[in-house]
């Protein structure tokens, strides 16, 4: 079993309700376990600004999927709950991101891992460092940094909330997710 780490985001539809599907949706074969799941922040858009807050939830997993069979593995949650790309960082009902995994550097044409453009996001440092057991030895493949370096640089962040668990207490009763914090 690989340690990979996703970040997931929506911001049109019902996004809270997206995320919950999303994560029930990833675990649907035995070859992903969801571990554990950060609370939902609300944030902010990002590079393309007319469109509503994001909602964004970072998981651990447990897979014996590839890199690249786990992305497609995203990818096919996303069609299912009906993802349509039609303005880069426009709106949508689910983007699924691999973030880590396995603490490998992956750099192919339709996979970069670590996700390239998270360090300077803190919707995904700030719920990622929330589910990381030790910040300061997570260390970022291909850099000299560990998790904590990004969170201390990100200092504190505007346009970022922290609004509530991924599940509520029945939810977590109804899910196999091992540790119930997803």
């Amino acid at each position: 079993m690989v340690r990979a780490y996703v970040g997931l985001g929506a911001n049109i539809g019902d996004p809270v309700q997206q995320l919950k599907q999303a994560i029930h949706l990833m675990q649907d074969s035995s070859d992903v376990q969801v571990r554990t799941c950060s609370s939902i922040y609300r944030s902010d858009p990002v590079d393309y600004l007319e469109q509503p807050d994001f909602y964004n939830v970072v998981a651990e997993l447990e897979t014996t999927l590839s890199a690249e069979e786990l992305l497609r593995r995203c990818q096919e949650v996303e069609q299912e709950l009906k993802r349509v790309r039609v303005i880069r960082y426009g709106p949508r009902t689910i983007d699924i991101d691999i973030l880590f995994y396995d603490q490998l550097l992956i750099q192919k044409k339709d996979l970069e891992v670590p996700h390239p453009k998270m360090k300077n996001r803190s919707f995904v440092v700030l719920p990622l460092a929330e589910i990381v057991e030790d910040t300061e030895r997570f260390s970022i493949p291909g850099t000299s940094e560990c998790l904590s370096d990004w969170v201390k640089q990100m200092g504190n962040p505007r346009g970022i909330l922290k609004l509530e668990p991924m599940l509520t207490k029945r939810e977590e009763e109804n899910t196999n997710v091992e540790n119930r914090k997803c």
